[in-house]
């Protein structure tokens, strides 16, 4: 897949049109689609402020990888963990220890009502 392609693949999984990533960009929407269409090499400075509009990283439109198709309930929780590999390890620990607590007493709890449900 071509740079192009992810460029447009980014934008329409996070529901953007051309309009408002060329806005945001500061080129005018014609550019902006041929950039997309692949009809023009977008510059260095371009990918950067394209990716930030798209809240990736410029590598991410390099990788090989597909970009995670995500429907529009996942995409928030697929963001926030975006942002998340972005906190120091003293708070990402904090908030893994966190998402362990939770899961622990929700296995818990169902441990308990299972048993209780058996007991009667």
């Amino acid at each position: 897949m071509n740079i192009a392609d992810k460029i447009k693949l980014f934008r329409t999984n996070k529901g953007l049109s051309q309009k408002e990533i060329a806005l945001s960009v500061g080129i005018d929407q014609a550019q902006y689609s041929r950039i997309e269409s692949g009809k023009v090499e977008p510059t260095i400075s371009s990918l950067e402020k394209i990716a930030e509009a798209l809240e990736i990283k410029v590598v991410e439109l390099f990788n090989e990888e597909k970009p995670i198709d995500i429907n529009s309930y996942d995409k928030s929780i697929v963001d926030k963990l975006r942002l998340l590999d972005e906190l120091y390890d003293i708070e990402k620990n904090s908030i893994f220890n966190i998402i362990d607590i939770a899961i622990s007493k929700k296995r818990l709890k169902d441990m308990l009502s299972n048993a209780l449900n058996v007991a009667m």
